[in-house]
Parts: structure tokens; C-alpha cells; sequence
């Protein structure tokens, strides 16, 4: 900046080329120092640094006073940095108006020596206006008999800014009417023309509205709109001379009443009222004048009501145009009707089987049908096609006709009926369809059989149930229909009689008792139960059912042990009288044919004759001694014993024992003597028990003395009597064992007999507590004896003991 003048400054060239009054012209005969910036700076912004362009340094800026002059002072100068600084707003337009160009010229003036330089600073353009009408609303009014290309200029739009800021380019809102072409001025500028490109109809749309914009070429770019109102102005100017002879139009079928469809033209070279003409239809049948209207002023000819090519392919009327002067000339106008794809396709039912067999092969033929278009070329062409998802096709049989076959396996039991939809489609566009819907039911075909509900039935029965009962019932589905899927219920034939037991119901599938159950008896049984259709042939399917008998507290305890006598006694049985606490006397036992909680048997005392002398087990059943027996304790003892069971109520039995306190048998048989006699087997039976033990005790006097005998004989020949040594016989022949066996009870006696003072010791009624009571007794009994001999050869007092055993034996249960 500064051109050749500051670049010889900054070069250090300062010394005294002419005279004094030379500095005061050399800084004109130098360029001046151009800046360029843009408008609307904010105040303060800097424009250049103007001392360095002039070569000053800072010192001098203050030193020499460095300042710029101009008639508005838009800009100053930084006295510390020498900055040129804009100080006003700068607005382009305000300033340079309508100059292309806008400069401002300044003058920077220093002292100390005075000198001038100029400074000239560009103000550029930016696009801080927007394209302006001066009007918002622009009213035209425009004949509908000016013919399409005529024009109207439109007012332009200003903008103040300049080159690409400028006005650019007008736009017109979308119609079909207008168009608007852009011209451009001798100056430069553009303008807008308004150019008509479809006739006007006042009698169908009398105003328009038009939005016209103005653009600039700024970025981005602004715009300016102004509303653009038309009015159409209805005009007579057609002379009774058409234009031509024949009007031919076409017309597409489709367009709606009121569509405008051609305009006859006749023109008149009078002026005034001759000049004015009316048009009317000429020898037009009425038909086609229901069809067709034509204004008598515009000689417009306009659709009244719909068209139908399928009618009327072509039209053809005459009009006539009069003046005022009554002269008249006629032209003939011929409409042709084109087809539109306004008529949808038919389809007619020929044939229909509104049901089939659900067992039908693939290719059946169920519905023949024909299509039908009114419609010509594409837009009467015909394709059909199903609704998805259904097992059908459609067959083309011949021109325009199809069957409608099956296409797949069809299940009555899935799918009842089928809603089938045919549809048609021309080929037109926008393609028109129709449709019909057939119902085909499907009919059914025994081809399921029953199925139970579950696949095995459990059923629980409590016993002494009511004969007639229903005690289950089972249920069987068949999706088939009719006989197909009735079912009926019956038993099948099994190695059991269960037609005394149980039946069925055909009907119900309600399984009834037949008898009473009873749980001790038949605990559960199994039949087969099958469901059976009624179709041809039938199906079937089978089901096991099974009954548990539950059991009832029917049946009250039975005591096996001891037996009892008529009056509900047992035999007495003997405790001897040193016995201590915890003694076994005897044990109650009792059966109960009851299951379960049922049948829990507790043992419980009802009386006793002495209080605290016995305790009973609560669950086994065994009587023991509580504690010893006193001096003011009788011999003989009463017990009153009650066996119970689980079941709800409870049910019982008694047992009376008779307990007698003695230490040998010979205590006990005046006791015995002075009691009643039993008159039952089993009071017979402890009679020849008591005989036996006499016939015993002889017995043994005996072989005490034969034994002596065979001693004293012995020491001859002692190999001959080895069998009467007791290690030898109890070899030979084993001894019998005193374990309980099957059917006895637990009693043994025992004998011992000492040689030495001849006391014998009897021990009656000992029970081993190990030993199960049978579940019968009977009056038998088995006597069994055991002898025992223990020899002492080198003491002369040894002991000789027999042991008597005795056993209450009954037959096996």
C-alpha cells in the first residue's frame, strides 16, 4: 500500500531532493494508499495500518500528529499504533446509493514537515438487503378470450445491493394456467413477464392467485414475494365466422362433469352489439344434449354428466353462432370417447359345490367360474388369483373361464369351511379389481379315533361302598363329526368276572359299582375300557383303569392269644410267687383284618382285681408283673383287657385273664378242684394236662429207680448200657427243642426232681416272650417229655433232674 512514495520511505531514501516547498506536491505526484473492506464493519475494526504504509514509525504517529480528514468522518487514526479504525457505521447503499462502485477518498496529514497523502478506501457489497416489490399485492385483469402466449409485464423488484448481491432471478408458484419468463433491461436489470399458457374460463375458475418471488445471487441467497390476484373478464369478441369447420376432440371417459371440453370460435369484424354472439347446439338429439352444455357466450362446450365409452365411443353435434344482427353460421364438433379403465372385472359363478369330502384327492373341480371387462384392450384383460393360505388353485379352462380345483390334503378337523376369495384384476392403470368370496364346507370322513383324556385312570373307592355308585368317569374326544364322533363306552372282556363288579355307561363313559367292595377281600383290580366311535368302519381306542379299594374300620380287633372261653375268659395262667417286677406273665395277642391306621391295635386295662400289681404293654400286649407280690395280695388275679384299634370311631374287643399266683403244681390243684369246670374243649384240654403231669411225676419215681438200677449194673458191663449215657443218647437222638413253632403257643412246663432230699421243683406256665401267638387255636394237644440225666461218679449225693415239657399245639394257620 502507499505505491513507489512509501516504498522509498521504508527504503530509508530522506534526504533533500528539491527545494523546501517541494514536500508539499511530492506526495500528488504519488499513488494513492487503497484499502478495501467490507460494509456494515463493526466500530472500532481495524482497516489497515496506515503509519507503516506511510513508513512512519509509532514514535512519529504521535510525534507528527498523523490524523485523516474527509466530509464524514467514518474512520480515525489509533495514536498508539498508527491503525486506521473504522469510527462509524459504513453502510454501502447509504453511502455510494446506486454507484456500482463506492470509494471513499481521505486525506492523511502529517506535521513536522506538513505533508498530504491520499487514501482511498473500497466499501464492498454484502447481501444485507433483501429483493423488495413495492407493492405487496399486484391486481391484473385479464380477458378469457386472449389466447395462450400473450404476456403481462410485471413490476420488478428492487434491491439495493449490488453484483452477485443483487437481484438475480424471479419464481412463480406452481399452476397451470401461467408461466413467467425473465427479461432483462437495456440497463441490466430483469423484469418479470407474465405469459398465459392455457385459455381462461371465467365460468369455471373467475381468479387467480399467483405468488411471484425474487431472488438475489447472494449466499445464501434472499427473497422478496409479492401476491399476484388475477381476474378473468368475460368478453364477447367472436364474430359469427368459426375458426374452422370440424371441431374433433378427444375425451377420456374418466374426467368428471363440469370438465371443460373444447371451445368453438367465431369471430365477427362489427363492432357494438353486432359484434356480440351466441352459441346454441343445432338439430343435437337430446341425448347428447344432456350429456354436453354449451355457453351461449363463450361458446365453451362443458361435460354435464359422466361419460361411458362402453355407451357412446364418439359424439357428434352441431352449433350454431349468432350475433345480434340475427347472422348465423354453424360447424359441426365430433367428441371421441376414449376408453379409461373405469369398469372393474365381473366374476360369475357357473358352477359351485358348496361342500367336499375331506378325503378328495388333489384336482377336484369345485367352482366353474368366468371373468367379464366391459372395459377394451389392456383394460379389459383379466387375471385371477386366490387368497393365501388355502388349498386351492385356479385351472384356465378356455377365454375368460376357470375352475377352481384343490391344490392340497384337506382336514375337516382343522379347517371346517373355507372362505375362498377370488379376485380380478384388469390390467389398467391404475388397475381395477373385484371379488367374490365361496363358502366350501368340508365333510367329514371318519379318519380320527377317540383319544382319552389321560392315558391311564386311577381311582380310589373306599370300601362298603352303595351298590349303583358312580365311582369314576372317563371322557374320550373325537374331532370327527356326527356318528363319526359320537362315542360310546363299554368294558372289555378280561380273565375276571368285572361285570359283577363294575359297568359302564354307553353314554356318559360313568363307571358305577356294581357290588359293594370290601378292602380285606379285593384290595384293587384293573380293567380295559374302551371308546368307540360310530363310524364306518369305527374306530376305536382303549384306556386301563384301575381301583384301589380303600380300606374302612370295619372290622373290630380279634384276640388270638390267649384263647377265651365263651364267657370271654382265658385258662388261668401261673406266676410264681417270688417273681420280680418286670416278670412276662403272658401276652395278649390280637389281629385286626383292617389296614392301616386302621388296624394299629393298642392294649389298654379296663379292670383288675388288684390295682398296680400288672402293667400291659400298650402295643405288644404283654403282661408283666409291676411289682412283687405282698402278703395281703390274693392268689388269684382278675384282669379285664381291651384291645382297640386306629380307626375313627374306634372299634374293640375284651379278654378276662386269670392269673394265679403259685410256686408248683400242687399249690394250684386244690385251686383248680374247687373252680368250675369248663365245659369247652379247652377246659378239657387243662384236664389232661393236670392227669399228665401226675402220670409224670410217677413216671419219674421210676426212672429214678431204674436209673439207680442200671448204675449199680453198669459197673458188669457198661458197654451195653451206652445208650442210657446222656452224651451218647442226646447224640443219637437229639433233643426236642422248646422254640415256638408254627401253631403251638409258648407254655412249657418244668420238673426238677433232686436225688438227695426228694423235693421236687414244678414250674407251670413259662411263656419265652419271642414266640408269636398263632391266628387260630384249636383243642389239640401234644405232649412232649424230655428226660435229662446228670450222673456224678465221683460225688455221692449228684442230682438227677427231668425236665417235663408241655406245649398247646394247633394247626397251622
Amino acid at each position: 500500500m502507499g505505491g513507489s512514495c512509501a516504498q522509498r520511505r521504508r527504503a530509508g531514501r530522506r534526504q533533500v531532493l528539491f527545494p523546501l516547498l517541494l514536500p508539499l506536491f511530492y506526495p500528488a505526484l504519488c499513488e494513492p494508499i487503497r484499502y478495501s473492506i467490507p460494509e456494515e464493519l463493526a466500530k472500532g475494526a481495524v482497516v489497515g495500518n496506515l503509519a507503516k504504509d506511510l513508513g512512519l514509525s509509532v514514535r512519529d504517529v504521535s510525534a507528527r500528529k498523523l490524523r485523516v480528514s474527509a466530509e464524514k468522518p467514518h474512520f480515525l487514526v489509533d495514536s498508539e499504533s498508527g491503525d486506521l479504525l473504522v469510527k462509524d457505521r459504513i453502510d454501502r447503499e447509504q453511502i455510494c446509493r446506486e454507484r456500482r462502485r463506492c470509494e471513499l477518498q481521505l486525506e492523511a496529514v502529517v506535521e513536522n514537515p506538513l505533508n498530504i497523502f491520499h487514501i482511498v478506501v473500497v466499501i464492498e457489497d454484502v447481501n444485507d438487503h433483501a429483493p423488495r416489490f413495492r407493492k405487496d399485492e399486484i391486481n391484473l385483469e385479464i380477458s378469457e378470450s386472449i389466447n395462450p402466449g400473450m404476456g403481462t409485464i410485471l413490476e420488478s423488484a428492487e434491491d439495493p445491493d449490488i453484483s452477485m448481491n443483487s437481484l438475480s432471478k424471479y419464481q412463480l408458484s406452481p399452476n397451470e394456467y401461467f408461466s413467467l419468463v425473465v427479461k432483462d433491461n437495456p440497463d441490466g436489470g430483469k423484469y418479470p413477464e407474465l405469459v398465459l399458457q392455457k385459455t381462461l374460463d371465467r365460468e369455471t375458475q373467475s381468479t387467480h392467485h399467483l405468488v411471484l418471488t425474487a431472488l438475489d445471487g447472494g449466499d445464501p441467497p434472499q427473497s422478496g414475494t409479492a401476491q399476484i390476484r388475477i381476474l378473468v373478464v368475460d368478453a364477447n369478441d367472436n364474430p359469427p365466422v368459426f375458426s374452422q369447420d370440424v371441431y374433433r376432440v378427444s375425451l377420456g371417459e374418466e374426467v368428471p362433469p363440469g370438465t371443460s371440453v373444447l371451445r368453438v370460435k367465431a369471430t365477427d369484424q362489427d363492432e357494438g352489439l353486432n359484434s356480440e354472439i351466441t352459441y346454441s347446439f343445432l338439430g343435437v338429439a337430446d341425448k347428447t344434449q344432456h350429456m354436453f352444455s354449451l355457453d351461449s357466450t363463450t361458446g365453451n362446450i362443458v361435460t354435464r354428466q359422466p361419460l361411458d365409452f362402453e355407451e357412446v365411443e364418439r359424439y357428434t353435434m352441431s352449433v350454431e353462432a349468432k350475433d345480434r344482427g340475427s347472422l348465423s353460421t354453424q360447424c359441426k364438433v365430433i367428441i371421441d370417447v376414449l376408453d379409461a379403465n373405469d369398469n372393474s372385472p365381473e366374476i360369475i359363478i357357473t358352477s359351485l359345490s358348496d361342500q367336499i369330502s375331506e378325503d378328495s384327492l388333489p384336482g377336484i373341480a369345485v367352482a366353474l367360474f368366468k371373468t367379464r371387462d366391459r372395459d377394451s384392450g389392456e383394460n379389459g384383460e383379466v387375471r385371477c388369483s386366490l387368497s393365501r393360505d388355502v388349498p386351492f388353485k385356479i385351472h384356465s379352462s378356455s377365454n375368460y373361464y376357470y375352475k377352481l380345483v384343490t391344490d392340497g390334503a384337506l382336514d375337516r378337523e382343522q379347517t371346517v369351511e373355507y372362505n375362498i376369495t377370488i379376485t380380478a384384476t384388469d390390467r389398467g392403470k391404475p388397475p381395477l379389481s373385484s371379488s367374490k368370496t365361496i363358502i366350501l364346507h368340508i365333510t367329514d370322513v371318519n379318519d380320527n379315533a377317540p383319544v382319552f383324556q389321560q392315558s391311564a385312570y386311577l381311582v380310589h373307592v373306599p370300601e362298603n361302598n352303595q351298590p349303583g355308585a358312580s365311582i369314576a368317569q372317563v371322557s374320550a374326544s373325537d374331532p370327527d363329526f356326527g356318528p363319526n364322533g359320537r362315542v360310546s363306552y363299554s368294558i372289555l372282556a378280561s380273565g375276571l368276572e368285572l361285570s359283577s363288579y363294575v359297568s359302564v355307561s354307553a353314554q356318559s363313559g360313568v363307571v358305577f359299582a356294581q357290588r359293594a367292595f370290601d378292602h380285606e377281600q379285593l384290595r384293587a383290580f384293573e380293567l380295559t375300557l374302551q371308546a368307540r366311535d360310530q363310524g364306518s368302519p369305527a374306530l376305536s381306542a382303549n384306556v386301563s383303569l384301575r381301583v384301589l379299594v380303600g380300606d374302612r374300620n370295619d372290622n373290630a380287633p380279634r384276640v388270638l392269644y390267649p384263647a377265651l372261653g365263651p364267657d370271654g375268659s382265658a385258662l388261668f395262667d401261673m406266676v410264681p410267687r417270688a417273681a420280680e417286677p418286670g416278670y412276662l406273665v403272658t401276652k395278649v395277642v390280637a389281629v385286626d383284618a383292617d389296614s392301616g391306621h386302621n388296624a394299629w391295635l393298642s392294649y389298654h386295662v379296663l379292670q383288675a382285681s388288684e390295682p398296680g400289681l400288672f402293667s400291659l404293654g400298650l402295643r405288644t400286649g404283654e403282661v408283666r408283673t409291676a411289682r412283687v407280690l405282698g402278703d395281703r395280695d390274693a392268689a388269684r388275679q382278675r384282669l379285664l383287657v381291651a384291645v382297640r384299634d386306629g380307626g375313627q370311631p374306634p372299634l374293640s374287643a375284651t379278654a378276662t385273664l386269670h392269673l394265679v399266683f403259685a410256686d408248683s403244681l400242687q399249690e394250684l390243684l386244690p385251686d383248680l378242684s374247687d373252680g368250675p369246670v369248663p365245659s369247652d374243649p379247652q377246659s378239657e384240654l387243662q384236664f389232661y394236662l393236670v392227669v399228665a403231669l401226675a402220670l409224670i411225676s410217677v413216671l419219674f419215681l421210676l426212672a429214678v429207680i431204674l436209673a439207680i438200677a442200671l448204675r449199680l449194673r453198669r459197673s458188669s458191663s457198661p458197654a451195653s448200657w451206652d445208650c442210657f449215657q446222656p452224651d451218647l443218647c442226646s447224640k443219637t437222638r437229639p433233643g426236642i427243642s422248646p422254640n415256638y413253632t408254627e401253631g403251638t403257643l409258648p407254655y412249657s412246663y418244668n420238673l426238677y426232681v433232686a436225688s438227695d432230699s426228694g423235693k421236687t421243683t414244678f414250674n407251670f406256665l413259662t411263656m419265652t416272650p419271642e414266640m408269636v401267638p398263632p391266628q387260630d387255636l384249636s383243642n389239640e394237644a401234644s405232649l412232649v417229655m424230655s428226660f435229662t440225666e446228670e450222673n456224678n461218679k465221683e460225688s455221692s449225693d449228684s442230682v438227677s433232674s427231668t425236665h417235663v415239657s408241655f406245649y398247646e399245639c394247633g394247626p397251622k394257620s
